[in-house]
């Protein structure tokens, strides 16, 4: 009996049974098993890794995510993303079902296309490809969340921490995040900046306009706080990074009388900071600052405060140079390493080894009418493909 042919993965086909799967965020829809079949057919090691708690708006959540290997040597080489999406918007201002997976002109439709369920198919294919003619140098792993497009608290960042509590070594990470601006294959992000959120809270004493002597008004406390975090500069920059910016994001008083000092006052900042900063070193010095204004004024200002990541940078070195070596070898181009955009999940992965993030161009993605040419997806095939074997090396090559 002759053995089977080995299994090669169509990108397309593999796209759109995983947008078939409406994981909107926390749901799973079976997009993870959808995953998990193919790999453990292709010889992975699938360990998943649910993880419980308070979600968006505190609601419990339980959050499906999947670490996959083949193989045991090193260098281990993985690949991250999410299967999570968010969500559709209004489905008739779709010009097709957004969980259809619609091909019409050779463009594939559907959310998640290409942020980023064409991405994980596209490598899942290049692996196929590469199995299917040897075994690789080394080992091959995929890191894959549902929780990327929501608070980000139960998914990458608890497997990244059990990850690592185990001892397992990871030598490099490719994340497939849409990173191509208007040319697959144009942009790689090497890193990305941090993000913290304050929300602050002045509580004074209610009273009657007429009677100021009586009340404590905690509004213009507020806007005095308010006004000296705005006027500090935060820094100049950092080398490939833009500086850091601090915005206020809301400023929420909710009274509806005209003739009532209110009682409190709220307002909500965010703040995207580059390496010369951490998380805990701006929270230190917001509740340094609140603290100035609150020993002026005689007002308890209370803050609360989020850190989704700190920042991170990958350095130029081999991994980046291969990554764009394989992607010049494949389209010609070279892809700029930039830092721009917000946040993803390579801030946890960073913790465990060099990442970076290549894939899709991004243009239509969080959009109505979510797309990713079929001809792209394989495109991007070849390019993973060269990625894996530039950084593995593949045997008979």
């Amino acid at each position: 009996m002759s053995a089977a042919p080995p299994l090669v993965v169509d990108p397309a086909e593999l796209t759109r049974d995983l947008i078939r799967r409406p994981s909107v965020t926390p749901a799973d829809a079976g997009a993870m098993d959808t995953l998990q079949r193919i790999l453990t057919d292709l010889g992975f090691t699938c360990r998943r890794m649910a993880f419980e708690g308070p979600g968006g708006q505190g609601a419990e959540v339980r959050i499906e995510n999947l670490y996959a290997r083949r193989g045991t040597a090193s260098p281990n080489l993985c690949f991250a993303g999410h299967t999570d999406v968010v969500p559709t918007g209004a489905a008739e201002a779709w010009s097709a079902d957004p969980f259809e997976a619609e091909i019409r002109d050779g463009i594939l439709f559907g959310r998640g296309a290409v942020d980023m369920k064409g991405g994980i198919a596209a490598w899942v294919a290049a692996v196929s490809q590469i199995l299917a003619q040897g075994e690789p140098e080394g080992s091959l792993s995929f890191l894959i969340t549902g929780d990327e497009e929501g608070p980000a608290l139960h998914g990458t960042k608890r497997v990244v921490e059990t990850l690592m509590a185990e001892g397992e070594v990871i030598d490099a990470c490719v994340v497939g995040e849409p990173s191509s601006q208007s040319r697959l294959g144009d942009m790689i992000k090497i890193g990305r900046r941090g993000s913290l959120n304050t929300w602050i809270t002045v509580h004074g004493k209610q009273g009657h306009v007429a009677y100021p002597q009586r009340a404590a008004n905690p509004a213009p406390v507020l806007v005095r706080l308010l006004a000296r975090l705005d006027a500090h500069a935060l820094d100049s920059g950092y080398e490939a990074f833009q500086p850091s910016n601090l915005e206020i994001t809301t400023i929420d008083i909710g009274n509806p009388a005209t003739n009532v000092i209110p009682a409190e006052a709220r307002a909500r900042l965010n703040i995207r900071f580059n390496p010369s900063h951490t998380g805990d070193d701006l929270i230190a010095w917001l509740n340094g600052v609140a603290g100035e204004v609150q020993a002026e004024t005689g007002l308890q200002i209370s803050l609360e405060h989020l850190c989704s990541g700190n920042a991170f940078l990958t350095l130029q070195g081999d991994f980046v140079t291969a990554v764009q070596d394989a992607v010049e070898a494949e389209l010609g181009i070279r892809p700029e390493a930039s830092t721009t955009g917000g946040t993803s999940d390579a801030r946890f992965i960073r913790a465990l080894c060099p990442v970076l993030e290549l894939g899709l161009v991004g243009q239509t993605m969080h959009q109505i009418d979510e797309r990713v040419p079929v001809a792209e997806l394989h495109a991007l095939t070849a390019v993973y493909r060269r990625v894996i074997e530039r950084v593995l090396g593949a045997a008979g090559r």
